[in-house]
Formats: C-alpha cells, structure tokens, sequence
C-alpha cells in the first residue's frame, strides 16, 4: 500500500514538474516574441544603436524574471528601458555636435 502510493505521488509529482516546465517555456517564448517587436518598433524609431537597444531589453528581461509575473512585467520595463536608451544616445550625440572640439599639441 505504501509503495503504490509512493509511487503514484511520484507520478502526480512528474506530471507537476511536466506542466511547469511548459509553462516556463511559454512565457518564454511569449518575452521573446515581446522582445524582438519592441526591438523592431523602437530601433527604427528612435535610431539607437542596435547593441544598446539589445542590452536594455536583456536587462529589462533579467528583472523581469526577478517578479512572479515576468511576462506581464517586461513588456513595461523593456519600453522604458529602451526609451532611457534612446534618451541617453540623443544626449550624446547632441553633446558631441555642440562641445567645442580641442586639441592638444605634443
């Protein structure tokens, strides 16, 4: 007797850890999706360097899988990470066009 019901919880237990596995791997195949239209939406958009726009959205994704609900998380802190992305790019370039340029002889 014991060991069927040992065996059954076993089985409850693989069937649990089955249905996790698959729900992780559909959240994470829905940020992926997320991810890569707001790449698409925002890289044109704002003309900020690919690379920076890549690592915002992978920082936004690392703190999204830090709350209980990432796939409802990331979507908001990717645009604003992306935003302050694009933000800080347009600062630089605006500081490179209007800084006086020196130069020093050797």
């Amino acid at each position: 007797m014991k060991q069927t019901s040992t065996i059954k919880n076993r089985e409850e237990d693989g069937l649990i850890q089955n249905a996790c596995r698959a729900c992780c791997r559909k959240i994470r195949a829905q940020i992926a999706g997320v991810k890569e239209a707001i790449f698409e939406e925002y890289s044109r958009a704002l003309q900020a360097p690919e690379r920076l726009v890549r690592l915002a959205l992978g920082e936004a994704e690392a703190a999204a899988w830090q709350t209980n609900y990432p796939h409802l998380f990331f979507p908001t802190l990717a645009a604003e990470k992306v935003r302050e992305v694009a933000h800080w790019n347009a600062r630089q370039q605006f500081v490179r066009e209007n800084s006086p340029v020196v130069t020093l002889a050797a």
